[in-house]
């Protein structure tokens, strides 16, 4: 029997596929990147086609570096960059639009109109969200109003996430299908029933028949077919949006539980059961996975800048030729010298939640270096993460003991001891960094049987390494005071 889970993470700057066995080892990994398209000033897009042929190569490439053969894999797990929508014709599944990114930021006036118009109680008790161009719905309204004669032969259109595009083209058009957790971002669900909304959707002006079917974490969805890098007949049977498979990943099985996702944004997860908890700090209500009918909620807090400003020291100032030098750089100074950088390249996102929000570079004097800037900018991640884990506790009633890390960034020792000293909660890193991928093989490997139970996952999992909080409380305030007066400056 196959005994291999594909795990296909498409991710905002990247897809990455993976290939892991029962035991949750890695047989092979491989990223590629693609580019990023911004036609105006906080507009984010994505070439659909680059999107596909990036997934395309990965899972091709991945079998020669692991040495395997498709024919040993049992099931497919996705996972994906949420929000980010693409529109496709039903009949040829050629894309009507670039794909509007998570990041983008085009249908903010939309979203203040609704906002003036009294409508921001409604989203938020309905959806567990916020009124924010983040989300997915006003970017597929947008599609719609913009692309000539769309509305008008929507019948004709298909929209989703990147995962019902994913699984639409796997499966050659024969499944439009969208899990929980991808359709608990799109502002169009109703969070405790699981469904499309129809007072929702009219309000964001959305006809409910281009949206896909929503469809729980683990059970078969598809098997390929017709494709050129795959046999016909793989069962799709695991998918996640990137965080939820994240915090599946992390074994965050039990209420109280939380991770942090260090990737182009950081996102903060807490498992908080079996019932959706609305935030009374901004954070967002959603959901988490659907197992046997059975929803886990969870409450997020996301950054929406996170390896994106070591991406921007890279590729906008030059500060550094690789990401991987950042930590060595920054190491390399004992402090920031008094900088702080405030990464609001998008935006703040939660609890702050100011979409006019721009990034802010603070305290710079002539002894400013390129290594002060490039640890502010390591701390500015972290202390964007502090900022929502306490009020996560807050929403709760209890404090964090410990906090899972995964994430590119994560493998950075010297961001992740300033977290754990910033938060006062120990860091635990697991053995495998790529927990988004896993989590997607995971449920793929529930989805055909292969995991009995919750039980053998966790007993699965491993933990790396552990960073225990050191500083003290006094220079601990020091550091969040200095970044309360960065923050009035955005």
């Amino acid at each position: 029997m196959p005994d291999l889970l594909l795990a296909i993470d498409q991710g905002t700057t990247g897809s990455t596929a993976v290939l892991i066995d029962r035991d949750l080892r890695v047989f092979g990994a491989v990223n590629e990147e693609y580019p990023q398209i911004y036609p105006k000033p906080g507009w984010v897009e994505h070439d659909p086609e680059a999107i596909w042929g990036s997934v395309r190569s990965v899972v091709q490439r991945v079998f020669d570096r692991a040495g395997a053969s498709p024919s040993d894999v049992a099931a497919i797990g996705i996972t994906n960059q949420r929000e980010t929508v693409v529109g496709w014709e039903r009949a040829t599944g050629a894309a009507i639009h670039n794909a509007v990114v998570w990041q983008c930021r085009r249908t903010a006036p939309a979203c203040a109109a609704l906002r003036e118009a009294g409508h921001e109680e409604l989203v938020r008790q309905r959806t567990g969200l916020v009124l924010d161009p983040y989300f997915s719905g006003t970017k597929i309204a947008w599609i719609l109003d913009q692309v000539p004669g769309a509305r008008q032969r929507a019948d004709a259109l298909q929209f989703g996430t990147i995962d019902s595009f994913l699984v639409w083209r796997l499966t050659g058009g024969k499944q439009h299908v969208t899990d929980i957790s991808n359709a608990s971002r799109t502002m169009l669900m109703d969070l405790e029933r699981g469904t499309w909304d129809p007072e929702l959707a009219e309000l964001l002006d959305v006809p409910l028949g281009v949206l896909p079917r929503i469809v729980g974490n683990a059970e078969i969805y598809g098997v390929t077919s017709g494709l050129d890098f795959l046999p016909d007949g793989i069962p799709i049977a695991g998918m996640a949006g990137d965080q939820q498979a994240a915090l599946f990943g992390q074994a965050c099985f039990e209420p109280g539980e939380a991770k942090c996702t260090y990737g182009t944004g950081a996102f903060l997860l807490m498992n908080v059961g079996d019932r959706p908890r609305q935030s009374a700090g901004g954070l967002l209500a959603t959901a988490g996975w659907q197992l046997g009918g059975r929803t886990t909620y969870a409450l997020e807090g996301s950054a929406f800048i996170a390896g994106a400003v070591v991406q921007w020291l890279r590729d906008g100032l030059g500060i550094v030729t690789r990401s991987s030098e950042i930590e060595a750089l920054a190491a390399s100074v004992p402090d920031t010298g008094g900088v702080v950088l405030v990464p609001a390249l998008a935006g703040l996102g939660a609890p702050h939640w100011n979409p006019e929000a721009r990034g802010v570079l603070w305290g710079i004097t002539r002894g400013t270096t390129r290594a002060h800037v490039a640890r502010a900018a390591l701390e500015g991640i972290a202390f964007q993460c502090h900022d929502i884990l306490r009020t996560m506790e807050q929403d709760v009633g209890d404090d964090l003991r410990v906090l899972r890390v995964d994430g590119g960034a994560a493998a950075n020792n010297l961001m992740m001891q300033f977290q754990a000293d910033l938060l006062g909660v120990s860091i635990s890193r697991p053995h495998i960094l790529e927990t988004t991928a896993l989590g997607a093989a995971l449920f793929a490997g529930l989805g055909v049987g292969m995991f009995s139970d919750l039980g053998a996952i966790r007993d699965a999992w491993r933990e790396e390494r552990r960073f225990e909080p050191a500083m003290d409380s006094a220079t601990r305030q020091t550091h969040l005071d200095r970044w309360q007066q960065g923050l009035r400056r955005v």
